[in-house]
């Protein structure tokens, strides 16, 4: 062989491999541009993390709540739960503050302005879809617990290819399938007692209705104690984590609502919610495990829409349609 030609059957071979090297890194690169520049699944997080469970308080405002210097109406949050969890002070709904809009930014991480009545499924997949695929687990390891039927939407969406796939199971208001109308709080309470009990889900997200339904009532006293009685559940519900032999030191508990109400002076008070007013977008988070700070408060400002990119870190699968972002302040 002349040493032209192999000088370039070298030279080829070695162009050939650098094209390999950058179109690999140009994928790379691609893949952690993704989820606003944090890819979840690029690197494997070493987390204790294995079980997730969501607490969704719909409608009360921050000011009845965190924002109340006495903490009255949550006593359990406050003094047993905040010392060993991470508080974040300015956390936000910044999409339409309607409950299945709040749900569903939460559970896709992306602001969608669709039907509160349930009579529209989100367009993006959800969290619970996303991780069913990653994981090959079956359906009775995720579950969407709600007072409210509507809330039976967040088990699907429309998204090309996934309408109908990996949805997580559901026990939604008194018909239990999503129909029948809003059931009471307790009942809600035992099912998800029940459903944690018998299957051991990993994704777990739960409703709790009362103080928006007391809101919408014109019932001061019911929305109060709606709030206390949701501050009593999620207390059970951590207690219960903790003394379970396959939740304990593997379970974070994320607690938060999906909107507040009005302020006061704002239309008609608390009785309702849907504007852009301060009382209506402020909203609590709580979160809880063995990845996450203890007794920290936090106050930069943070979004519904980043509690399911974090959920993903936390347990290593992607949302490459959220746009939502990792909270990476929580973990240690």
């Amino acid at each position: 062989m002349c040493p032209q030609t192999l000088f370039m059957k070298i030279l080829i071979k070695r162009i050939g491999f650098l094209i390999s090297v950058i179109v690999f890194l140009s994928m790379t690169m691609m893949g952690c541009d993704r989820n606003n520049n944090e890819n979840p699944e690029s690197i494997y997080n070493d987390f204790i993390t294995e079980n997730v469970i969501i607490v969704v308080i719909d409608g009360p405002r921050f000011s009845e709540s965190w924002g109340d210097s006495t903490y009255a109406n949550i006593p359990r949050t406050k003094n047993d739960l905040s010392p060993i969890g991470v508080i974040n002070a300015s956390f936000y709904n910044n999409g339409v503050t309607y409950t299945n809009n709040g749900h569903s930014a939460l559970t896709t991480g992306n602001y969608q302005e669709i039907d509160n009545t349930g009579l529209e499924t989100p367009y993006f997949p959800s969290l619970f879809q996303y991780w069913r695929h990653a994981k090959s687990a079956s359906k009775n390891k995720s579950w969407v617990i709600t007072s409210k039927d509507k809330l039976h939407v967040l088990s699907n969406c429309i998204y090309p290819g996934w309408n109908g796939k990996h949805s997580p199971a559901i026990n939604c208001g008194i018909g239990e399938d999503g129909s029948g109308g809003y059931r009471h709080d307790s009942i809600t309470y035992n099912r998800t007692m029940d459903i944690l009990s018998s299957h051991h889900p990993n994704l777990t997200l739960i409703n709790f209705r009362e103080p928006d339904y007391s809101g919408h009532k014109n019932d001061w006293a019911g929305y109060i104690q709606g709030i206390k009685d949701t501050d009593e559940y999620i207390y059970k519900i951590w207690s219960f984590i903790e003394n379970d032999p396959i939740y304990s030191g593997k379970t974070t508990l994320i607690v938060t609502n999906d909107h507040g109400r009005h302020l006061d002076g704002v239309e008609n008070g608390f009785i309702s919610h849907g504007c852009d007013c301060l009382g209506c977008k402020k909203i609590n988070f709580l979160a809880i495990g063995p990845d996450f700070k203890e007794n920290v408060v936090f106050d930069n400002p943070r979004e519904i829409t980043d509690i399911s990119a974090t959920v993903a870190h936390l347990l290593n699968f992607q949302m490459p349609t959220s746009n939502g972002s990792i909270m990476h302040e929580l973990f240690k």
